[in-house]
């Protein structure tokens, strides 16, 4: 035998056992230091992949939020409504919310670059009907489409990274893809107000489809899979086509095809309404998304030349920064340190990983954003200085990402190999009522005033801070209590 066959005889040997049962398949998995083995890349081909994905989850959300500055001329154009404008908003973050309940389940099934190279190739191709709408319910049918496909980032964003990164290690790279989903609302209307003032609205549409189909192009290129069931049965196909042999992955599930592709579609709703932390998250994600949201729509009103401060276009869109900083320092001096504290508490109980130690911190978010809330709704009720209601913002961004980082971690570490429908599970509620809440927070604005109004905002968020404290000491109880088999 040659050096060449004994050698591949060799690798594959370690590659490859028997069971023990009746079944006489050989296993295929991956070794300890299998390069193939997504937590072994190198960490530069990992942040590629990382890279790629963030892209597209600040691009989706940036589609929610970037035409907003020409919404009254849209609503001029199209001859329609404000009120009908926000729908096309509404539209698109409801069905951002919705994508995930189909595509994270299906990134599980069929692997996530497949998913991720599809679903944003359609939403880079949307954009351009949208651009062309002739009237107001094109633009709110297409919005709503799109917003389903441009979900893909958001859906499977962390499931990939739990794909590549060992627990002790994910919250800090994590923490900067996360940065996309929050900081695209907020990017987006600053972007949007320069391309509307010195071109025009459907102009906006055209600038998304460039950029997302040169990410697209990025995707194709360079994005690699990283879902380890299907590098794994790529390997056993290559391996029955050469041996001829028989092989199953390790813990492989022989179920008919359609039967676990049912039970994929359900698991993230099982996740939501079966576990109450994950439900309760929700919940308070879906609060902190809806109140983004009410302000992001109603900073115009604020801020523009019609409200309290008179800013030209361009400077309320300057005005969207405020959480954005937030969101920075969030993620540059507090967000590493979940890891820290995470690791800490693991060596401290005898080296025993719980979920539970990734939640310390989110007592910061529960404490800022009802102090940066009522601070924000009465300052603006008051026509205090524009920069110290501005500087609430910065607040509540930096609450919203510890909130949000420590919850999506704990999703994760709780569901490991069904990350991507446990993030799902949160996310589709978080995004139907951030679409749906602004819709009448218009209403409640003119009726009882920005300072009323927004304290709702305020106290709902303050009924819910003692979650993170409740849940660090009696987590592991409850989750046991409600352990489900996925």
């Amino acid at each position: 035998m040659s050096d060449g066959t004994a050698n591949g005889a060799h690798e594959r040997s370690a590659l490859l056992s028997f069971t023990e049962d009746d079944d006489s398949r050989k296993i295929v998995d991956f070794t300890d230091w299998d390069e193939e083995n997504p937590r072994n890349w190198p960490r530069s081909r990992k942040l590629i992949n990382v890279g790629i994905i963030a892209l597209m989850a600040v691009l989706s959300p940036l589609a929610s939020s970037m035409f907003t500055p020409g919404s009254d001329q849209i609503a001029q154009d199209l001859n329609t409504s404000d009120d009908m404008v926000i729908g096309a908003t509404t539209g698109f973050v409801v069905f951002l919310g919705i994508g995930p309940l189909i595509l994270a389940p299906l990134s599980e099934t069929f692997g996530r670059r497949k998913l991720y190279l599809i679903c944003f190739s359609i939403f880079a191709l949307l954009q351009i009907p949208t651009a062309l709408s002739p009237n107001v319910a094109t633009l709110i049918a297409v919005r709503a489409i799109s917003g389903f496909f441009g979900s893909v980032g958001i859906a499977n964003g962390g499931g990939t990274i739990s794909d590549m990164f060992h627990p002790s290690e994910r919250a800090g790279i994590f923490g900067w893809y996360l940065l996309g989903p929050l900081l695209g609302p907020t990017l987006g209307p600053l972007l949007g107000g320069l391309i509307v003032q010195h071109l025009s609205w459907r102009w906006v549409f055209w600038v998304l489809a460039i950029i997302c189909t040169l990410n697209t192009l990025l995707g194709f290129l360079f994005l690699k899979e990283s879902y380890a069931p299907t590098i794994l049965e790529g390997r056993k196909q290559k391996y029955e086509e050469s041996d001829g042999g028989r092989f199953r992955i390790a813990n492989q599930d022989d179920r008919p095809f359609w039967t676990k592709l049912g039970t994929s579609m359900q698991r993230p709703l099982r996740i939501l309404f079966t576990q109450p932390i994950v439900l309760t998250m929700a919940i308070w994600q879906a609060i902190l998304f809806g109140t983004t949201y009410s302000l992001y729509t109603n900073f115009e009103s604020i801020y523009g030349t019609k409200g309290y401060y008179g800013f030209s276009t361009t400077q309320v869109g300057l005005v969207y920064l405020g959480p954005g900083v937030g969101f920075f320092i969030s993620v540059w001096f507090i967000v590493p340190k979940i890891d820290t504290i995470y690791n800490h508490l693991s060596k401290k109980y005898g080296g025993e990983a719980k979920p539970e130690y990734r939640l310390p911190l989110a007592n910061i978010g529960a404490v800022l954003i009802p102090i940066s809330l009522f601070w924000f709704a009465w300052t603006v009720e008051y026509k205090v200085h524009w920069a110290v209601t501005v500087l609430s913002t910065v607040f509540f961004g930096l609450g919203q990402i510890t909130i949000l980082n420590t919850a999506q971690n704990y999703y994760i570490d709780s569901f490991q190999k069904y990350a991507a429908s446990a993030i799902a599970a949160g996310a589709v509620f978080r995004s139907i009522v951030g679409g749906i809440v602004p819709l009448f927070a218009k209403q409640l604005f003119k009726q009882v005033g920005y300072g009323w109004g927004v304290s709702a905002f305020a106290f709902t968020s303050l009924a819910l801070s003692p979650a993170p404290l409740l849940f660090f000491y009696y987590g592991e109880r409850i989750r046991e209590a409600f352990a489900i088999d996925l």
